[in-house]
């Protein structure tokens, strides 16, 4: 189940360049929220009716963390806000991850990649087992400090000024990291060699997708992607990100 609330900041802060956080107050949505599920935030301004989808990286018993990239008007709106003004949000919205049938005998590679990177965090946090964790930058980091405190962590960056030089993958294949179930957030080429790596180690494997979203919940087909399989709602072989996603056995989607 969905909330509307309104809902007051309690902190606000850029967190590296054009990355920034809000902390909100929240009397119904974190107690329903999961890992990999998103929110919709509602800009102030009435000339902006669509509401923006922010992915969940933390969750704590009142309140939500989000962390996003000003990408336009209503990123930017949102990240020139500060803690005791308030925004109306929905949620929590889509499906998350499936971790309460995984035992803590399994081992984890948690992959995030850009804007992916944080969802991952609360992910990481509840998952019960042992993790490797790795993440891929374009340059600057951001956040893997907090996931050093949850597992053992793999740092690329595009331009080798930290960790391995190139992409998750390569980090894979220079530090031997293993794993019998992948967990991925990110970019979608960086999904497409995942699911790839997954399929040929025979490797269980979900991914969240990153997509364009308006409604939110699954009425107006703007987010679909394609399916293996056809869709009850659409009749097609397409999936809504927003309603039975955003995340997905690898199995289920084609990248």
């Amino acid at each position: 189940m969905s909330y509307r609330e309104c809902v007051e900041i309690v902190r606000a802060d850029e967190i590296a360049t054009d990355i920034y956080e809000l902390c909100l107050e929240t009397k119904a949505i974190a107690k329903a929220a999961k890992p990999g599920q998103f929110i919709s935030v509602y800009s102030n301004d009435g000339s902006r009716l669509l509401p923006r989808p922010i992915s969940i990286c933390g969750i704590d018993k009142d309140t939500l963390r989000i962390v996003y990239r000003v990408a336009g008007k209503g990123t930017k709106e949102f990240s020139e806000m500060h803690a005791g003004q308030k925004l109306d949000i929905q949620g929590p919205l889509g499906n998350g991850y499936d971790i309460e049938k995984l035992g803590s005998d399994r081992k984890a590679i948690i992959f995030g990649g850009g804007i992916g990177i944080p969802p991952m965090l609360e992910l990481a946090k509840q998952l019960d087992c042992e993790k490797n964790i790795v993440l891929g930058y374009r340059d600057e980091l951001f956040l893997n400090d907090e996931f050093e405190k949850l597992g053992n962590v793999y740092i690329a960056t595009e331009d080798g000024s930290a960790g391995t030089k190139g992409n998750v993958l390569d980090a894979v294949r220079e530090c031997g990291i293993t794993g019998d179930i992948i967990f991925a957030c990110g970019p979608t080429p960086m999904l497409r060699a995942i699911k790839a790596y997954a399929e040929e180690n025979n490797i269980e494997a979900y991914v969240s997708l990153e997509e364009k979203m308006a409604c939110g919940i699954g009425a107006c087909l703007a987010c679909v992607c394609k399916s293996k399989e056809i869709d009850e709602h659409s009749q097609v072989h397409n999936k809504r990100v927003c309603k039975e996603g955003p995340v997905f056995n690898v199995k289920e989607v084609e990248l």
